[in-house]
């Protein structure tokens, strides 16, 4: 093969830096990260902007209900939480795709998406309602999934958690 690797970046990172000797296909590669980084920043931009709606929406469905007077029912208040729990999903979406375009700290973009799935479960748990599935037994089931999706999770932040503190 025609390309050469040397044995470090400049910047002193562990990763190999391989250098092309096709310098067309080159400027193709580099037009084509342009623009996956264009559409990473849009992909940032939507997820703003469905928080942004989402919040002003959740704000109208409160002063509705407290004009209304049914914001004392239960229902109506788990439909909020469950919209607010929905809203963090997009800010932690939101974050992970910020982190991905602005550094390559794998680590944190990982526990980004783990943060992400706990509020998802979190979510999921406080609107879970046993009348929705046909059976117990599919209601049962429904709620061990959850809490073994809760349990995987907690595992992973701590393990993430454990390895951070010794550096590794």
């Amino acid at each position: 093969m025609s390309d050469e690797t040397s044995e470090t970046s400049p910047d002193a990172s562990s990763e190999p830096v391989v250098e092309s000797t096709h310098p067309r296909l080159d400027a193709v590669v580099d037009r084509m990260d342009g623009f996956v980084n264009l559409v990473e920043v849009a992909a940032g931009a939507l997820f703003a902007l469905l928080f942004a709606i989402g919040v002003f929406d959740l704000g109208l469905q409160i002063w509705e209900a407290t004009l209304s007077g049914s914001i004392t029912d239960p229902n109506i208040v788990i439909g909020f939480i469950d919209v607010g729990l929905l809203l963090l999903i997009i800010v932690e979406i939101y974050q992970t795709v910020v982190a991905y375009i602005k550094e390559n700290d794998t680590r944190r973009i990982v526990r980004l998406v783990i943060y992400t799935g706990v509020i998802a479960v979190v979510r999921k748990v406080i609107i879970f309602r046993t009348s929705e599935y046909g059976t117990a037994s599919n209601a049962l089931t429904v709620a061990i999934a959850y809490g073994v999706l809760a349990f995987g999770l907690v595992a992973l932040l701590y393990v993430d958690r454990q390895t951070s503190n010794t550096g590794q």
